[in-house]
């Protein structure tokens, strides 16, 4: 019926087909539900599009360089609490998502934005104790002073290992990216928050994520690996030849790209987490152990002060921590109890048991058996209503308003008629009833 190129046939490597979306979207209907709130449901996605622009104002892409004679920094604003306004734009994006959840008038749009709520509620936490740690370590706010810091210290990646990874995880479920795009999950809620969306307004709460994408890689290479300068040694060769001029954006930007290449990785490699094992992770795993390491900066900083030395400090924690595992290995273990009811799987529901066997089914016997059964059953059904029948004609002892039987003329012979029709029954026994 049709032969249509695919997306890596769109130009160059592909290069067309985001141009060609942004154009289909464009001029799709633009459709409003019935139920659907007017002004809500149109601000919503605008609500979540520029806090996405606006959190990049204070990443810094480069150095000083000169334009057109002018010398300026490759920065938009550096604002005494860049860090923080990066956080705030990334919470105030969600209220977007949100509102168009709730404007919808549908309930798979509001499950879809409660759920993007309660997720950058829960990941920001985590996200917000990596980021303190830096905070701790540059001893700024200013994310130029944190690139700075880093210049003279190394790497905040090699420093704090295990902050990077916690602000990794974090940042793909603050964006809603899968394996955590639980708010959007169209096997579960069709297609989430933006179900009854279309046309532009779709387009918009997709631009928003991918600008959050990049931004949320932008200060990750801000934090943690360096920002604007060069890797690998670079930075020394040729008097700093590569930390001038317009290489450091050059560096930034293959930074960058190096996590938004994470993200595509991530979709396409990993299956998409149920909700509880998503929010087991981040409160019971992210959010525990983001806040021991931002204790342990927070001490290494203050011994730092007093004049205890790195290597010193990290020698006693190493102790410490032998001795902390060799007591858990001398703790007992509790005696577990032999569950005696059924078992249950992880969701509380009933599961069959491993050993389960399927009962043989029982050989069919022959007809004439079975129609000789039922005659005899047959048959002791009409004996045992003959009885019933002849026990309430019979006369019960005691006082009795209507007389005894001797005082009745027709109780004999009622009688006698009725012991007939029993023995009768009894000698049809083997017929029919």
């Amino acid at each position: 019926m049709q032969n249509r190129p695919g997306p890596n046939r769109a130009g160059p490597f592909g290069i067309l087909q985001s141009v060609g979306d942004a154009l289909k979207l464009a001029f799709k209907e633009d459709i409003r539900p019935a139920l659907a709130d007017k002004w809500v449901y149109f601000l919503a996605p605008i609500v979540a599009a520029i806090p996405a622009f606006l959190a990049f104002a204070v990443i810094p892409i480069g150095g000083e360089v000169s334009i057109f004679g002018h010398t300026t920094a490759l920065q938009l604003a550096d604002v005494p609490a860049g860090v923080l306004v990066v956080l705030a734009c990334a919470s105030v994006g969600v209220y977007g998502i949100l509102l168009g959840g709730w404007a919808s008038g549908s309930p798979y749009p509001l499950l879809g934005a409660l759920r993007s709520a309660a997720q950058v509620i829960s990941y920001e936490i985590a996200m917000g104790l990596a980021i303190v740690t830096v905070v701790l370590y540059s001893g700024s706010l200013y994310t130029s002073q944190i690139v700075a810091a880093q210049a003279e210290q190394g790497w905040f990646v090699f420093l704090l290992p295990v902050p990077f990874l916690i602000y990794v995880i974090s940042m793909v479920g603050e964006t809603n990216r899968a394996p955590f795009d639980l708010p959007e999950a169209e096997s579960e809620l069709v297609g989430g928050f933006h179900t009854e969306y279309s046309s532009l307004k779709f387009a918009m709460f997709f631009l928003a994520e991918y600008v959050n994408m990049t931004t949320v890689s932008a200060l990750a290479t801000t934090m943690f690996l360096g920002g604007w300068h060069a890797p690998f040694g670079l930075g020394s060769v040729a008097d700093g030849m590569f930390n001038t001029g317009w290489w450091p954006l050059l560096w930034f930007l293959l930074k960058t790209f190096a996590f938004l290449f994470l993200f595509i990785w991530l979709r396409a490699a990993l299956p998409r987490f149920r909700y509880d094992q998503f929010m087991h992770l981040g409160w019971k795993v992210l959010v525990p152990v983001a806040l021991l390491w931002f204790v342990l900066v927070a001490a290494i900083r203050a011994l730092s002060s007093e004049g205890v030395t790195t290597t010193q400090f990290m020698i006693a924690f190493a102790i410490t921590l032998v001795v902390l595992v060799a007591a858990t290995f001398l703790i007992p273990d509790r005696r577990v109890e032999e569950e005696t009811g059924p078992r249950l799987s992880g969701g509380n529901f009933p599961v069959p048991p491993l050993d389960l066997e399927v009962p043989e089914r029982p050989k069919r016997r022959p007809a004439a058996t079975q129609t000789r059964e039922r005659a005899a059953i047959g048959a002791g059904t009409s004996a045992l209503g003959a009885g019933a029948a002849l026990a309430d004609d019979e006369p019960t002892g005691g006082d009795d308003t209507e007389g005894t039987a001797a005082d009745r003329p027709d109780a004999g012979q009622s009688g006698v008629d009725t012991r007939d029709r029993a023995s009768s029954a009894k000698e049809d026994g083997n017929g029919t009833v």
